[in-house]
């Protein structure tokens, strides 16, 4: 029987037991692949390894062998239990029948078998600047595909400078960004493109995020991620410089950043700039749609709401002190070791409670702008627009393993709809031709027109 298709698994340790572990599609014999990487807070790489290679697992409600297979609950609950004789107290087990293997990003042969027993690498080792690299270049030499939820535009950046021909040549696709971090935003300016009755010239996106009564927080590896990015950002620009890119053409008229600061009263509250990787990913497919594709390009602007006033002050306090901290090592160092201090709560090492992430949504509004269907977009002000949504559970253990999942199964199931050769891309560029919108639509990121 021809060998079934295999999504792997790299997850960070902290991630192991429950939440980044990733489950296959459509497997007889389904594979789980875990890549650790090593840490300098952590027990040295062996330990690691020897913990995992003594966890037992099996996954209840795999329906039995036989023609009444299909008949069965195929509802599949993670348990756990005790750990054995020797394992480290107080940590639970995963009890599941999909093989383990080991691998670290410190030694590349382990990369390499790991990567030679699949087709599709689901890395979740972070931050990206320090353990991403070896996983790009082990999928490349290996022919194993590799999908991340990296938010790092440094790490991403120059995995397209360094690996593109490499990756092309070998025909793996590298696929970054493909959680909360970017798809909502670079699959929504594409949705927002397709149900525009015209040419589109320019859009403004605002992020929301809902919170039940118990609040809700987000887990540190971002923080870390940003507070590395921030300390190295000179870097980030003499990197853009190497691709020689010329400025996009402005399509119609051009749109006016607003301030740092801002009420808006598209959401109602007060606004700042996004500061995550959201333009630098959109601003890649723009390219990469304009240059592969004579697609013109859309102008774009990412804001976040931030609440009232009390709201506003804390986090003024937040950023100046983020500011300051970040720009020497041992700032930097206590911005790490306590990001729930720093953070007002925004971020923490523990992550959101289950109550938290189930009462947490988010919502990333588009609202574009440009010319209807017969008119000249070189001529005139814009004369129509559109608003558009995304809905979604809790942004970084409910949505982004939905995102990532789904942009996996996406490259499994539609190659003749990604680009031809291969190469490193963006979600946009990536999945501009795939279904990967629909797919997203019926596991709970729901895309929506709100008016014209």
């Amino acid at each position: 029987m021809q060998e079934q298709p295999k999504l792997c698994a790299a997850i960070a340790p902290c991630s192991v037991l429950l939440l980044r572990r990733r489950v296959q599609w459509r497997l007889e014999r389904p594979t789980l692949i875990l890549q650790m990487c090593s840490t300098p807070m952590s027990s040295s790489p062996d330990g690691l390894v020897s913990i995992l290679k003594r966890r037992r697992a099996s996954l209840d409600g795999l329906p039995p062998e036989g023609p009444d297979a299909a008949k069965q609950n195929s509802k599949r609950k993670v348990r756990f239990s005790e750990p054995e004789d020797g394992m480290e107290p107080g940590k639970p087990e995963l009890r599941t029948e999909v093989e383990i293997i080991v691998a670290d990003v410190s030694q590349a042969d382990s990369l390499a078998i790991m990567c030679q027993q699949g087709l599709v690498v689901l890395n979740c080792v972070g931050p990206y600047r320090f353990y991403g690299e070896p996983v790009v270049k082990a999928c490349i030499e290996n022919g194993a595909h590799c999908v991340d939820i990296c938010g790092e535009p440094q790490f991403l950046e120059r995995m397209q400078l360094e690996y593109h021909s490499r990756a092309m040549d070998s025909g793996v696709y590298v696929i970054g960004s493909c959680g909360f971090d970017s798809i909502p935003a670079d699959m929504g300016i594409l949705y927002t493109k397709n149900q525009f009755k015209g040419t589109l010239t320019a859009v403004e996106s605002f992020l929301t995020i809902h919170t039940g009564p118990e609040g809700g927080c987000a887990h540190d590896g971002t923080w870390q991620s940003a507070i590395y990015g921030f300390a190295d950002s000179g870097s980030l620009r003499k990197l853009r410089k190497k691709f020689g890119h010329q400025p996009l053409p402005v399509v119609g008229a051009t749109v006016k950043k607003r301030g740092s600061l801002f009420f808006s009263k598209e959401i109602d509250q007060y606004a700042i700039p996004f500061m995550g990787s959201d333009p630098s990913v959109v601003r890649r497919s723009q390219r990469f749609l304009y240059e592969g594709h004579q697609e013109l390009p859309v102008q774009y602007s990412a804001y976040v709401g931030v609440g009232g006033v009390w709201s506003l002050i804390k986090m003024f306090c937040g950023g100046l002190l983020f500011w300051f901290l970040g720009k020497f090592g041992l700032g930097r160092k206590l911005l790490i070791t306590f990001p729930e201090f720093f953070s007002f709560g925004v971020f923490t090492k523990a992550g959101p409670s289950r109550k938290q992430m189930e009462g947490t949504s988010f919502s990333l509004t588009f609202f574009g702008e440009g010319y209807a269907e017969g008119l000249d977009p070189s001529q005139g002000r814009p004369n129509a627009r559109i608003c558009t949504q995304i809905h979604g559970a809790e942004p970084g253990y409910v949505a982004t393993p939905v995102a990532m999942v789904q942009a996996a199964i996406t490259v499994l199931n539609e190659p003749q709809f990604l680009p031809i050769k291969g190469g490193v891309y963006s979600p946009g560029a990536a999945f501009a031709r795939t279904t990967l919108i629909d797919r997203l639509n019926r596991h709970g990121l729901v895309f929506s027109v709100k008016r014209f």
